[in-house]
């Protein structure tokens, strides 16, 4: 079975060829390798972008869809995960499932039959949100390799997706400012930084928004409430106020292109001036979504067609 539950399950030829696929599908591929698959699409957690990208990507590629809410599977009753996995697994050829709780979770889905599992987002990483961003960046750049970087905000689980995929391309940089307290897992820099010597990529984190660098080819963030968390203290806000993102930042950057995951909190992490401006391409990254999540379909089921 092909998972992508985290994106180190892939190889770095798999992760461009994914990438590539996404661009693919975005500039029209009409495909439909699904044909005769049903698609499990489970979401505990709230979800606009990534639950339709799946369940509508699923559609285009001609798979059916059984679509499970937070309340109506037995889990909620006392069934553990791993009688929950055998019978899924029994029914269904490939689960997307967003939890905001553990990996290991998604892990044991996967493990129960023969049965593909995507992390559509859990506790630690957001694995296909790192591939849209992939994606709306080759497709607007028509490369990754030598792209330079600069994420602003809460180092969470799109931003450890981010480190993991970024630092697989050569040449690319990628620096990320984050509140003191609120950095990226130290397992996950610590990968990130081991797969940027491998690759002959740069990752760093600094926890100030003094003296950020120029020339860079994008600015990212997202919004300082990450689905399914909370912050530790109440005063919270005032700790990541500096990291609002705003158009001084574009003063050393002119060129530089503005990416969010959405949805976005204008006034909060990013002003209306940059999310609504002509640097933005956050709907346009929104829309790859879609077709990130058909090429990530399309590549688990491959070698089951």
């Amino acid at each position: 079975m092909r998972h992508i539950i985290s994106i180190n399950d892939l190889t770095d030829d798999d992760l461009r060829h994914i990438v590539e696929r996404g661009a693919a599908y975005a500039a029209g591929d009409r495909a439909r390798p699904l044909e005769g698959a049903i698609v499990g699409i489970y979401f505990r957690r709230t979800s606009t972008r990534t639950r339709t990208a799946f369940t509508s990507g699923a559609l285009r590629l001609g798979a059916q869809t059984v679509t499970f809410g937070p309340g109506d599977l037995q889990l909620n009753t006392g069934e553990s995960i791993e009688d929950t996995a055998r019978v899924l697994a029994g029914m269904l050829d490939l689960l997307v499932a967003r939890t905001a709780d553990a990996t290991a979770e998604l892990r044991t889905l996967a493990a129960g039959g023969p049965m593909s599992v995507i992390n559509a987002m859990s506790a630690e990483e957001h694995p296909t949100q790192g591939l849209t961003d992939l994606t709306t960046l080759y497709s607007h750049f028509g490369r990754i390799e030598g792209l330079r970087l600069l994420y602003v905000g809460e180092g969470n689980n799109s931003a450890a997706a981010l480190a993991l995929a970024l630092t697989r391309f050569p040449g690319t940089e990628l620096e990320l400012r984050t509140p003191v307290g609120y950095g990226l897992a130290p397992e996950i820099l610590a990968t990130a930084t081991a797969q940027a010597e491998r690759c002959g990529s740069k990752v760093s984190e600094q926890h100030d928004m003094e003296a950020v660098p120029a020339g860079l080819d994008a600015i990212y963030t997202t919004r300082w409430q990450t689905t399914g968390t909370s912050k530790a203290t109440a005063d919270w806000r005032d700790v990541f106020a500096p990291f609002q993102v705003t158009r001084e930042l574009w003063q050393s950057s002119p060129n530089a292109v503005f990416l969010h995951d959405l949805p976005a909190h204008r006034g909060e992490e990013v002003t209306a001036e940059v999310l609504d401006g002509p640097a933005s391409i956050a709907f346009t990254q929104a829309t790859h979504k879609l077709h990130s999540a058909m090429a990530v379909l399309e590549w688990c089921w491959a070698n089951r067609r």
